[in-house]
């Protein structure tokens, strides 16, 4: 028998007693992080905008 750590098998007991954990967290994800599309016009432009930053940026011009 393999170790398994006292954390690997905390989710493998949750997963057991809960098997719609993961389609739950799917949905939450769904929600939260896939439901925008990418504009990946507006990216570019956001990328080209930006302002170049110097090396440190808490130091002061003289």
């Amino acid at each position: 028998m393999a170790y398994e750590s006292d954390l690997t098998l905390f989710l493998k007991k949750l997963k057991a007693e809960r098997p719609e954990l993961e389609a739950e967290q799917r949905r939450g994800r769904a929600i939260w992080w896939d439901a925008m599309p990418l504009d990946l016009d507006r990216r570019k432009q956001e990328l080209e905008s930006g302002v170049p930053q110097q090396a440190y940026p808490y130091q002061t011009q003289r």
